[in-house]
């Protein structure tokens, strides 16, 4: 990381606190939709910028939603929001796929992540795969947004947007909550949280751990194939004085989090997923992954008066993790037959033992920067301006360790690697990044005027593999700088009190990263326009949506199953369309009577096809042809709940049905090692409630014990997760 850059970030977060002075805790609600001006600053809604009002696709996930289910799977979460992907891999959402509006969802990479207004990926320039994200379960709400109105949030304005909203400073002097459950598969979780607000200061400390031994067996071995996570939250806010001429408020807040998930990568054959889909090979016992986040964020609001507003942000996050996985079976890399290898190992095909490669994938993480955002109010506009300064590295340090697998299915390492002997580089970005919006309010007319701009710096040094000290100069050392200016043009027309037209138009781009060997960025026009009607207890929304692309970005993961040599690389696809339709619904019957009956539907229709003939070393892509379809994007989504309700009792019912995705481009019928088929899982959510305080709970993850592919890695296939059940008890003071 630049020094320089690096002295001036902290220079300017010393005198951001020098400057607050006699500061205090924001007052809070647990409305997001409804808070006061204060925690708007971290917020995509609030009372200037209610949902119903918003010109594009705008939803929040409340506490009272995450509560019925109660979820720790951020994608579980997620499926009710039309116009968001999902790709299962692990079963219990450690490394979620999320994607919108056609972007693809391998590693969330192509979507802009935010936890309380914060950039969440470990290091969103450099390296966009997020390998961490945050704990979904200790969420106290979650925005969702996709159009023309992220032009204030980025860097990746094609998709959208999804903010995770931590837990609040409770009002009252006291309160807190008290979570445990227990489940199949050694499944627990223990999520408590207390704080409370004071004259002037305010205060919360969170502690959410959960943890599996895994739904899957490793043949001939057993052992645990689950994981335990850990995650702890603790927030410190001053305010002013109510006589002091400027209302202040400063906000610390300090988050750890670690994990250690016994995951691979090596699936199945798509014979032994037949006989055995929740199988593992012996090969890949020594599978485990370990990550450590550390993240300071530090809040500053300043009201002038009733119409201006500044707001600052610093933040730093530290994250690190080594993935300790097999990636050659007998000489072979998964790829090119690793997998059918170990396969022929635990059959029995192969009688003498067989020496396995075992690679560190450590990496180490960093995020930082500098954040502000003046609103001034005034007349029949409301004016936005922001700017944010950002640094980031991903650093690959990493090693190979040979095990034998003799004959009675036990791994005895033979040969330890060096560290930086496989793979030894930084990427970096540094980036500015300023906006402007104006929202004009023109009798029934709202129109949203914005223009963001991105500067962005990025650099590879690699000192290859046979100079792990780093000595001297790297064998590469690549810059690459550009910019982009992304205008934005919205509005919405009220026609009566319970139906909204609205339009939008953006230009999306996504940052060109190191491994971009061309350094272009993706560029796109995106278009949409639709429909929402709220009237009573009947909510919907109906949008149509267009995506011009220039050119697409694929970035080269494990996840995806990409070759060694080419992980972290980023390739370009040239045009692409995507369209089409974001639908939801939600209604609750006969709500006046003691029971009631709500009811919530989400349903995404997608057409995206690659506009030109190319060829790349992306295997996802490899040869496409005009007119291919995109890879893991299923034409047909469907989510609906059903649930009954009393005043101290509530069952729901919710069902997602995922058309077929291919896992190469392609037309017509989609090969079968090329498919994942098509699912419909359902989930059961029980409450009963004891008193105004307390309730007992259980919920059951895939209900009626559906067998489905989750993603074809390496050209092998894994399950999703079996029927869960998993029975708690909550107390609340």
């Amino acid at each position: 990381m630049n020094q320089s850059n690096t002295l001036c970030l902290s220079v300017l977060a010393s005198a951001l606190l020098m400057s607050m002075g006699a500061t205090a805790a924001e007052k809070v609600t647990q409305d997001t939709q409804v808070a006061t001006t204060n925690i708007e600053q971290i917020t995509i809604f609030g009372s200037r910028n209610p949902v119903n009002t918003v010109p594009g696709s705008a939803h929040v996930i409340s506490a009272a939603d995450i509560e019925q289910f109660k979820y720790t799977d951020i994608m579980r979460t997620l499926a009710s929001i039309p116009g968001v992907y999902i790709q299962e891999e692990d079963g219990y959402g450690l490394r979620p796929n999320l994607g919108m509006r056609g972007t693809g969802q391998n590693r969330s990479e192509k979507i802009t992540v935010m936890e309380d207004g914060v950039l969440a990926a470990p290091a969103p320039y450099s390296s966009p795969a997020a390998y961490y994200f945050p704990t979904s379960g200790r969420m106290q709400s979650v925005e969702i947004l996709k159009g023309s109105s992220t032009v204030k949030y980025g860097p990746r304005t094609t998709g959208g947007v999804i903010n995770m909203l931590s837990r609040q400073i409770p009002e009252t002097e006291l309160a807190g909550k008290l979570d445990v459950a227990a489940g199949q598969d050694g499944f627990g979780k223990v999520h408590a949280f207390a704080g409370g607000q004071g004259e002037r200061i305010g205060a919360v400390t969170e502690i959410y751990r959960y943890q599996a031994d895994g739904f899957r067996d490793i043949n001939g071995v057993g052992g645990d194939t689950g994981f335990v996570k850990n995650d702890a939250l603790a927030k410190v806010s001053v305010k002013t004085d109510k006589t002091a001429k400027y209302q202040q408020i400063v906000e610390l807040k300090l988050k750890y989090a670690d994990e250690v998930s016994n995951e691979t990568y090596m699936g199945l054959t798509d014979e032994d997923y037949a006989a055995t889909p929740f199988m593992r090979y012996s090969a890949s016992q020594k599978d485990q992954m370990t990550t450590e986040h550390k993240q300071v964020q530090l809040n500053h609001v300043i009201e002038f008066n009733d119409n201006l507003a500044l707001s600052t942000t610093a933040y730093y996050n530290d994250f690190h993790r080594n993935w300790y996985k097999a990636d050659k079976v007998d000489g072979k890399s998964l790829s090119s037959g690793g997998v059918q290898n170990a396969a022929d190992f635990d059959k029995g095909s192969v009688t003498a033992p067989i020496d396995v490669s075992v690679k560190a994938n450590n990496r180490s993480y960093l995020s930082q920067g500098l954040q502000t955002e003046l609103n001034y109010y005034v007349g029949n506009h409301e004016l936005a301006f922001g700017a944010r300064y950002h640094e980031d590295e991903m650093d690959r340090y990493q090693w190979a360790d040979i095990y034998q697998l003799d004959t009675n299915q036990v791994m005895n390492r033979t040969q330890s690697g060096i560290p930086g002997t496989d793979s030894n580089r930084i990427d970096s970005a540094d980036a500015w990044a300023l906006f402007v919006q104006d929202r004009m309010t023109i009798g029934d007319f709202a129109i949203t005027v914005g223009i963001r701009y991105e500067d962005v710096t990025t650099n590879r040094l690699d000192w290859g593999k046979a100079n792990p000290g780093r000595d001297g100069q790297p064998s590469k050392d690549v810059d690459n700088s550009f910019s982009a200016v992304m205008p934005s043009l919205s509005a919405t027309y009220q026609v009566n009190e319970a139906l909204i037209l609205l339009a939008g138009v953006q230009k999306g781009f996504s940052p060109a990263a190191p491994g971009n060997a061309d350094g272009q960025e993706e560029e796109s026009w995106n278009y949409e326009a639709g429909l929402r009607y709220n009237q009573g207890a009947f909510t919907s929304e109906a949008i149509a949506f267009y995506g011009d692309y220039s050119n697409m970005h694929g970035n080269c993961t494990a996840a995806q199953g990409c070759d060694d040599n080419n992980i972290d690389n980023q390739y370009n696809a040239g045009e692409v369309d995507v369209s089409g339709l974001e639908l939801s619904l939600g209604y609750e019957f006969n709500q006046k009577g003691e029971i009631t009956f709500p009811v919530k539907m989400a349903y995404t229709f997608t057409n995206a096809e690659f506009g030109s003939d190319f060829s790349s070393d992306f295997e996802s892509w490899d040869n496409v042809k005009k007119g291919d379809s995109l890879t893991y994007l299923p034409d047909n989504q469907l989510y609906i709940s059903a649930g009954v309700a009393a005043e101290s009792w509530q069952v729901t019912l919710a069902g997602r049905y995922t058309d077929d995705m291919r896992t190469k481009a392609g037309q017509g019928d989609i090969p079968a090692d090329e498919l994942i088929g098509s699912k419909t899982v359902f989930d059961l959510s029980a409450r009963y409630f004891i008193n105004d305080v307390s309730e007992v709970y259980l919920n059951v993850d895939n209900l009626f014990d559906e067998t489905y592919v989750t993603t074809r890695v390496h050209g092998s296939v894994f399950a999703g997760k079996p029927q869960s059940a998993t029975l708690g008890y909550s107390y609340k003071f």
